[in-house]
């Protein structure tokens, strides 16, 4: 067994061969690749993207990215490929292959067919020289020197710049096509990312009971309401304009300054103009400003007019963080 000093000197030796190995990829980029975005943005068809080996599982991945930032893609294993899937490949889509050799008898076998139904071939590749490399029509070069460590068969390194080489087209391709936060919303609609894209204030505070008080209500009239609505402040008004907030900070700073609680009015304790938020902002920023401030509840305004409260448990139980 490894010392711990030992792990750990291993694992920073491969986090940097890998770093020193996606920055070698970069002179390496060429004319090929805006020509790629190119072809991909005219395309008609899906983009499938197919390799073997750890390279369909990069292929897998960079197919999910594309497809959830508007390029639209599919998977086919180059293996199943030549036992069936090759169907999957339509007249009008682009097809790009992944391999670190550009060798395997897979590709060899599959570059053939591909050609002969007239799609063209992008490869991503980690061999200039290769066959893949002579016979697509485009190059994206990820040639590495080593994988993360010495002597190490697995890819590693090779994987990583072929899964970079894959983000690098996808966000070039999203914003060539002016794929906003809106867009991805759309297509991430479940879960913490896409409740924050898309959840807007005014689907939480509805829920909430609206705690209001008045400029003169007395500090009894302020804790019975605060205690009913159960939100942990009181929003102090004056003819529908929101003047200040109260919360239970307030009602405790209270009891240091005034003895006397007994003639204590609202206005004289409530922190004015507080920080607001509008009902069609989106709850993540509702969340940044509360941990910005500090502070666990925002009065909610719709056209300027106080129309609720949204607390910090609100965000929390939709998962929102």
């Amino acid at each position: 067994m490894l010392s711990f000093g030992e792990i750990h000197r291993i694992a920073v030796q491969v986090i940097e061969n890998e770093s020193t190995a996606v920055k070698n990829i970069i002179p390496l980029l060429d004319d090929d690749f805006s020509k790629t975005v190119q072809l991909m943005l005219e395309n008609k068809g899906n983009i499938v993207f197919s390799g073997i080996g750890k390279s369909a599982i990069i292929a897998q991945k960079i197919t999910a990215t594309m497809n959830s930032t508007g390029t639209s893609s599919v998977f086919m294993h180059a293996a199943d490929a030549i036992h069936g899937d090759l169907g999957i490949i339509r007249e009008n889509d682009l097809v790009v292959l992944l391999s670190k050799s550009g060798e395997t008898p897979e590709i060899k076998v599959l570059v053939p067919l591909i050609k002969l139904r007239g799609n063209k071939i992008i490869a991503i590749v980690g061999n200039r020289n290769s066959y893949l490399a002579h016979q697509a029509d485009l190059v994206l070069d990820v040639t590495v020197g080593e994988e993360g460590l010495p002597g190490n068969p697995a890819p590693t390194s090779s994987s990583t710049a072929q899964l970079v080489m894959g983000d690098a087209l996808a966000i070039c391709l999203m914003k060539c096509r002016g794929f906003s936060t809106d867009d991805f919303a759309k297509f991430h609609p479940g879960g913490a990312l896409g409740k924050q894209l898309y959840l807007r204030v005014k689907d939480l505070y509805i829920n909430n009971e609206k705690p209001e008080v008045g400029m003169d209500d007395s500090l009894a009239q302020v804790i019975i309401e605060m205690t009913k609505k159960r939100l942990g402040a009181a929003i102090v008004t004056d003819n529908d304009k929101l003047m200040g907030i109260i919360t239970d900070g307030d009602l405790r700073r209270m009891l240091l300054k005034h003895p006397d609680i007994e003639h204590v009015k609202a206005k004289e304790i409530m922190t004015p103009n507080p920080k607001t938020i509008n009902e069609d902002d989106l709850v993540a920023d509702a969340l940044h400003k509360m941990r910005h401030n500090s502070i666990t509840q925002l009065p909610v305004l719709k056209d300027g007019r106080y129309v609720g409260v949204i607390h910090l448990h609100d965000i929390l139980k939709e998962g929102v963080l």
